[in-house]
C-alpha cells in the first residue's frame, strides 16, 4: 500500500488561534506603509519579470512547500476516489464562476452602483471583474487547504487540472463574456506563475520530503513540518503587508471606488464557495474533499488577470483597478472561508444526510 502519511496537525497556537487579528493588523500596516513609503513599495512593486513578483513569489514557496511536504505523490491515485469533488470544482469554475462575475459586476457597478463612478470607467470595471472570475486561483489554494485540513493531493491534482484547462479556455471565455474577438494570452504570465507557483514547489518539497523520511522517517518530516509553520503563517502575513503596502496610496486615495468594486467580488466568493460546499454535499464528497473544493472554487489567479487586465485597457484602467480590488481582498475573505467551513463540518458530516464517497 502507499504510503499516505499525513502529518498529524498539532494543537493551535496562540499565533495561529489568532490569526483574524494579526491580519486585519498587518492590512492596517500594510496601508500605512504604503502611504508613507511609496517609493520603497514601488521599487519592491518592480521587481517582478512577466508580470510576476519575485518578492511575494520567494514568500508564497515560504507559505506552500510546508503543505506541499505532507504530499505523497504515490498516493495521488487515491483522486479516483474524489472525482465527483473534482466535478463540483471543475463545474464551478468554468461554468458558474465568471458568469454569475458578469451577472453580479453588470447590476452593482453597471446599475446599482453606476451614479457613484466614473461614467468613463464603468465598462472597464465590469471587464475586469470578468477577468478576474475567469482565472481559477493557483498557488494559494495550497495555503487555504492546509488550513481547513483539505486532502493535499486532492488539491493539488485540481490545481493541476486547473492550469492545464486555463491553457486552453482562459482566452475563449473572456473573449466571450467582454464581446472581444480576440484576447491575447500573456503566456509569459501564465506559464512563469505556473512554473514557480506550482512546479518549482512541488519539485523542492519532493526532494526534501525524500530526503528526510530517508533519513529519519516519519518523525524526522513530522519534527521539521512543526519548525515550518510557523514560517508559514509569517509569510502569509508579509504577503499581506505586501499587497496592501503596493496600493496604500490608491486605497486612500480613492476608498469609494474600491469599497464599491469589493462589494460584486464579495457576493461571488462566498456564492460561489457555498455552491461548491452544498453541490459536494449533495453529492457525497467527503468533507475533507467539500473544504478545499469550495476554496478552489472561489478564489482567483490575480497574476493572470493583472497582467491581461494592463494589457488589454492600459496600466491606468478601471480594469487594472478592479483586478487589483481582487488582490486585496483575497486574503482576508478566504480566511473568512476558511472559518465558515471549519465550524461547519459537524453539519456537513452529518450521517442522515451525506453518503460515503
Amino acid at each position: 500500500m502507499a504510503d499516505l502519511a499525513v502529518a498529524t496537525k498539532p494543537a493551535m497556537t496562540i499565533f495561529e488561534r489568532y490569526l483574524s487579528l494579526w491580519v486585519a493588523l498587518c492590512i492596517v500596516v500594510g496601508i500605512a506603509l504604503g502611504a508613507m513609503l511609496p517609493g520603497a513599495f514601488a521599487a519592491v512593486a518592480e521587481a517582478e519579470v512577466a508580470r510576476v513578483n519575485l518578492p511575494v513569489a520567494l514568500l508564497v514557496w515560504l507559505m506552500i512547500i510546508p503543505m506541499l511536504l505532507k504530499i505523497d505523490f504515490g498516493a495521488l491515485g487515491q483522486v479516483r476516489q474524489h472525482m465527483r469533488g473534482v466535478g463540483v470544482t471543475l463545474f464551478i469554475n468554468w461554468a458558474v464562476k465568471p458568469f454569475s462575475m458578469a451577472l453580479l459586476g453588470t447590476l452593482f457597478i453597471g446599475w446599482l452602483f453606476r451614479p457613484l463612478l466614473p461614467a468613463d470607467q464603468i465598462e472597464s470595471y465590469i471587464a475586469g471583474l470578468i477577468l478576474l472570475a475567469a482565472a481559477p486561483c493557483t498557488a494559494m489554494v495550497f495555503v487555504w487547504s492546509n488550513l481547513c485540513d483539505g486532502e493535499p493531493h486532492y488539491t493539488l491534482s485540481q490545481v493541476a487540472l486547473n492550469d492545464l484547462i486555463m491553457v486552453f479556455a482562459f482566452a475563449p471565455l473572456v473573449g466571450l463574456l467582454l464581446g472581444v474577438a480576440s484576447i491575447t494570452v500573456p503566456w509569459d504570465t501564465l506559464l512563469l506563475s505556473v512554473l514557480l507557483y506550482i512546479v518549482v514547489p512541488v519539485i523542492v518539497a519532493q526532494l526534501i520530503r525524500r530526503h528526510r523520511l530517508a533519513s529519519g522517517g516519519q518523525p524526522a518530516l513530522d519534527a521539521l513540518l512543526r519548525r515550518l509553520g510557523p514560517v508559514s503563517l509569517v509569510a502569509l502575513l508579509t504577503t499581506l503587508v505586501l499587497l496592501f503596502g503596493f496600493q496604500g496610496e490608491a486605497i486612500l486615495t480613492q476608498p469609494l471606488v474600491i469599497a464599491l468594486l469589493a462589494v460584486p467580488i464579495l457576493i461571488q466568493v462566498y456564492f460561489n464557495a457555498g455552491l461548491a460546499y452544498w453541490l459536494s454535499r449533495r453529492f457525497g464528497v467527503a468533507w475533507c474533499v467539500a473544504a478545499p473544493a469550495a476554496l478552489i472554487g472561489a478564489s482567483n489567479f490575480f497574476e493572470l488577470a493583472v497582467a491581461v487586465a494592463i494589457s488589454l485597457f492600459g496600466l491606468q484602467s478601471g480594469a487594472a483597478l478592479a483586478t487589483v480590488v481582487g488582490v486585496l481582498v483575497e486574503v482576508p475573505v478566504m480566511l473568512s472561508v476558511v472559518a465558515i467551513v471549519k465550524r461547519t463540518r459537524g453539519w456537513y458530516e452529518c450521517e442522515e444526510t451525506l453518503a460515503t464517497d
